[in-house]
């Protein structure tokens, strides 16, 4: 059975145009996956929290020798982590907020970059342990930064793509729904754009 897993990030419930599209994404992929199972994790409700000095402690303590408190503050990444080690592809949807992703996901991307677990070190370095993976990436954003003036401050899909790859997810896909706030036929037009690409990606 196929998994996907769901990843929202948001701080907008409504109106959010990542949101859109990436539950355009899986409603496609459930008509293609009828038995297969879709994990969702709402990052913006999800209260996932910074990394604190006593959870970077938990994550560079062997399993069987942490404490009651340790396995208490590492439970959440754990769980995170065993998320992402279970899709078989994910669709991940975010807005770009000052030129980068929302704070909520760099907090899920700290619980999940595990050494030992989506990540180890090598003889030649660090080597993503989390393979065999696709993921789809949204993206939407008020202005244009593929091109242009712009450009030099998308710290949004390039950050992403490198940080998945870190873990050993190299099939990445970047739908970019951008210019939405630059009026009314703007977004219109990239939210369509947005729509084909995911339709030929599912």
């Amino acid at each position: 059975m196929s998994t996907l897993l769901h990843i929202d990030s948001s701080a907008r419930l409504s109106g959010s145009i990542s949101r859109q599209l990436s539950a355009a994404y899986v409603e496609q992929w459930q008509a293609k996956n009828p038995g297969g199972k879709v994990v969702h994790r709402d990052l913006a409700s999800s209260n996932i929290p910074h990394v604190t000095e006593a959870l970077i402690g938990a994550y560079y303590t062997p399993a069987d020798k942490r404490s009651a408190e340790q396995q208490a503050i590492i439970a959440l990444s754990d769980k995170l982590v065993n998320e992402v080690l279970a899709a078989d592809t994910l669709v991940i949807g975010i807005p770009m907020y000052n030129f980068a992703p929302p704070s909520a996901f760099k907090a899920w991307i700290d619980h999940i970059c595990r050494v030992g677990r989506t990540f180890s070190y090598g003889d030649k370095g660090p080597v993503g342990l989390a393979t065999g993976k696709r993921a789809i990436v949204i993206l939407s954003r008020g202005g244009v930064y593929s091109e242009g003036p712009a450009q030099a401050l998308d710290f949004q899909g390039t950050y992403i793509r490198s940080v998945l790859g870190f873990i050993g997810i190299t099939d990445v896909e970047l739908v970019i729904a951008e210019g939405v706030a630059m009026g009314e036929e703007k977004a219109k037009q990239a939210i369509a754009q947005a729509q084909e690409k995911i339709s030929a990606n599912v």
